[in-house]
């Protein structure tokens, strides 16, 4: 890359043409063959009155509501939409977020604040709750404790959970559906569970809360069941909304408090927060609330049963896929497949790579298969047809090239390391071994990962986070 010479200002159309050429790079986040990270509508038109919602409020601020009343009237339409959509009573009450780790964050920090007796607070979840919840537990000095889901439908186990609670357990967590395998998890009675016990119980709905309630004969998962207090909806999933926004509600501000944050205790002007951010551009608030006035409530409903019918199909063409296979029916628009012996997920994603489709490989855990992971939007349900014929072509390809095998003494050797105690030197010379790195230590991604990510899903995750981190640090130094 030509290094840029800062020095000068550049030209309107010269800063236009470098923009083109970065973004040429990246994946495409229209037309519905990237099946993660992005969510497309396929109507243009939401897309554009977004975009230019997002560039009329860019230079606000949700800092202080009274400067910025445009803002706070617009939180207030969103959450009021949300909180109808999601059964809750006139009682409840939200914040925007800046996406669904923020909001998960907020959740465990306003149960641990909620109980200011509780010196080493602790939340239950079932081992398939997103990450970002430990991330909560890691920046907030919360212990999260994991319960195995049923090995057969991934689902929590209430009873598991149950056993696992003491008195310094502030939270429990719930997914609907959760992000690995697509399938929601029993609310009610982790829900029932959590109110016996005077216990909240969060929904981590961020993924399918705004497909779920335009669905018929789903099983009960939000507020409709009392023993929930808080969920999380993102809006720039499935309300095709531009990135980053979330919602958080609780079931009454009482339980909302905890995460408000006021400082006077120094001499500029007192900072007054109801999430983790101060300064917060109004853009994504304002493109959340015209996206969704553009499409409306019945919009949504044909986008989410599009996502839904086209989710279906793809997984019923995968059944008729030698080698391939559904891991668990899904409860949504998240798909999880795994494959027989003959190939190994990891090729598949790379042979899909190849064919124009993003999918996302899923390691191993916990005695459960490694998978690829799809998140069907509503611009993919033209395509099925497409994306059917590449998962088949696909697979036959992989089944072709036989599993990747990892040399035993390679993975019996990583097995061995302390991720802890790992150097710089240490890491440079592991992201060689792995194929991360060339000699001058300087990270080259390769176009095909299936050998990577199968030495990846060997080593202990300690490690594996260990290398990945190495590998982000070096990418952006």
């Amino acid at each position: 890359m030509t290094p840029i010479e800062w020095s000068r200002p550049a030209g309107a159309e010269e800063v236009r043409t470098a923009l083109a050429d970065l973004r040429a790079g990246d994946l495409p986040t229209h037309g519905g063959r990237t099946l993660s990270y992005v969510y497309d509508s396929g109507i243009a038109a939401a897309d554009e009155i977004g975009r230019e919602a997002l560039t009329s409020f860019a230079a606000t601020n949700g800092l202080d509501p009274t400067a910025f009343p445009s803002l706070a009237a617009m939180e207030s339409d969103l959450v009021g939409l949300a909180r109808d959509l999601l059964d809750a009573p006139a009682s409840a009450v939200g914040v925007a977020t800046s996406g669904g780790t923020e909001s998960l964050v907020l959740a465990v920090l306003a149960a641990r604040e909620g109980a200011p007796h509780v010196t080493r607070p602790q939340v239950v979840v079932p081992e398939t709750v997103h990450a970002a919840v430990h991330k909560a537990g890691h920046l907030l000095g919360v212990e999260v404790v994991t319960v195995p889901v049923d090995p057969r439908t991934f689902r929590a186990d209430p009873e598991a959970m149950a056993a696992v609670i003491t008195d310094a357990t502030v939270l429990l967590v719930v997914s609907a559906p959760s992000y690995a395998h697509g399938v929601i998890d029993p609310v009610q009675e982790v829900a029932a569970l959590a109110a016996a016990r005077g216990i909240r119980c969060h929904v981590d709905a961020c993924i399918g809360g705004w497909v779920l309630p335009f669905l018929e004969e789903v099983t009960p998962w939000n507020f409709a069941l009392d023993g929930v207090t808080s969920v999380s909806v993102d809006l720039h999933k499935y309300a095709y909304t531009p990135k980053g926004i979330s919602l958080l509600l609780h079931r009454d501000p009482g339980l909302r408090r905890g995460h408000f944050y006021a400082c006077a205790d120094w001499p500029g002007y007192t900072v007054l927060n109801t999430t983790l951010q101060s300064t917060k551009s109004g853009g994504p608030l304002a493109a959340a609330w015209a996206v969704a006035r553009a499409i409306g409530l019945d919009g949504y409903r044909g986008l989410a049963a599009r996502a839904r019918t086209a989710t279906l199909e793809v997984a019923a063409a995968v059944e008729e896929i030698d080698g391939l296979r559904v891991v668990v029916p899904p409860d949504s628009t998240l798909l999880a497949l795994t494959t027989d012996e003959r190939c190994d997920v990891f090729t598949v994603a790379d042979e899909m790579g190849a064919r124009g489709w993003l999918v996302q490989p899923q390691m191993s855990f916990a005695g459960h298969p490694a998978t690829v992971h799809l998140s069907l939007c509503a611009a993919t349900a033209s395509r099925v047809g497409e994306l059917a014929s590449a998962l088949t072509e696909a697979t036959a390809e992989a089944v072709r090239r036989g599993p990747v095998h990892v040399d035993p003494q390679l993975a019996a050797a990583a097995g061995q390391l302390d991720a802890a105690t790992l150097d710089d030197a240490a890491l440079d010379g592991l992201l060689a071994v792995a194929g991360l790195a060339g000699d001058s230590g300087r990270v080259t991604v390769p176009e095909r990962m299936a050998e990577i990510n199968a030495l990846l899903d060997v080593v202990p995750p300690p490690l594996r986070e260990s290398l990945l981190t190495a590998v982000l640090d070096r990418l952006t130094r």
